[in-house]
């Protein structure tokens, strides 16, 4: 489908977000999903506004505080091997390598990746479903072996992108600006189910955009790991991810991938029972069980619990000792 629209190029951030208040008109960083959107038919837009010439769009800035400041614009190949964010915030460089093949990495922003839409089938095909305006959800009863074992309904999606479980495990913020002004959002607020809303997947409002990740000082360091389970073993989404962290205070975060319409984090009281630490085999086991008690897999995904109880025993492991 050839969609005819208008390319414009902001100068600034003042210039985007002008640019983005018009109707019909969507933020592109690098295009790798945005335009496959478009194509598919998901979005019509009147024009589509460039955000990689924006000064500093990109930059990776180590603040006085401590918090580091990403640049929506950033590529995710260049957080990949980023020296500073290898060293302080390893499982989001982790996340980042591992993002579909390396040319995507090289074109694929860091804002363009949390903000992608998800890619289940019938959305992407334009069968009717929830998130395209029917009223029932084909995948329930059909193939979704692909698709959420927690937090599901009436929408099964899962979300794709791998740096936003990384993040979530990290306590990162977004910053989001539009032309009424800027506001920060946790990352664990950021994405929303879909019996929350269908129509996308974040808090966006029209109009607004991110312009920035900023990661806490207090995430920084420590043991952190992130790992990843494909289908193929490379340049695939993830069937099951994890984050996994344990601060230099001794606190455990541990966010899956893969399993729900957003990064989903484990419960906190699981978390503290790792952060304990002198678990054996057998309480490992038991932790991982109670992490996963709300799974619902659907008639094709329950292998989807097996993957993500032995990525979450793994994790333990390494994060308890």
């Amino acid at each position: 489908m050839t969609v005819p629209f208008v390319y414009q190029r902001a100068e600034s951030v003042e210039d985007a977000v002008v640019r983005l208040a018009e109707p019909r008109t969507l933020p592109m960083g690098g295009g790798t999903d945005l335009l496959v959107t478009i194509d598919e038919g998901i979005y019509a837009p009147a024009a589509v506004v460039d955000l990689r010439a924006v000064p500093a769009s990109d930059s990776v800035e180590l603040r006085e505080d401590g918090t580091l400041r990403i640049g929506a614009s950033a590529r995710i190949e260049h957080l990949a091997n980023h020296p500073l964010i290898r060293e302080r915030y390893g499982a989001l460089a982790e996340a980042c390598s591992v993002v579909a093949t390396p040319a995507l990495r090289e074109m694929g922003t860091l804002g363009g990746n949390l903000c992608q839409r998800p890619r289940c089938w019938y959305f992407r095909r334009g069968v009717a479903c929830h998130k395209n305006g029917g009223d029932s959800c084909p995948a329930r009863e059909g193939e979704n072996q692909y698709l959420a074992i927690l937090d599901g309904g009436p929408c099964y999606i899962v979300h794709p992108s791998d740096p936003a479980v990384a993040l979530t495990a990290l306590e990162a913020e977004v910053e989001i600006r539009s032309a009424k002004g800027e506001r920060v959002v946790a990352i664990e607020d950021f994405y929303l189910l879909p019996r929350e809303r269908l129509d996308h997947e974040t808090v966006l409002r029209p109009g607004e955009v991110v312009t920035a990740v900023l990661l806490p000082a207090a995430a920084a360091g420590g043991v952190q790991r992130y790992h990843k389970l494909m289908q193929r073993e490379a340049w695939d989404f993830a069937l099951v991810s994890i984050a996994g962290c344990r601060r230099p205070n001794g606190d455990v975060r541990m966010v899956l991938g893969g399993v729900a319409p957003r990064p989903w984090r484990v419960n906190s009281s699981v978390e503290e029972d790792v952060a304990s630490g002198g678990l054996d085999e057998d309480t490992i086991a038991t932790l991982a069980e109670r992490a996963l008690y709300d799974a619902e897999p659907l008639s094709k995904n329950g292998y989807k619990v097996q993957l993500a109880g032995a990525l979450l025993r793994e994790m333990m492991v390494l994060l308890s000792s």
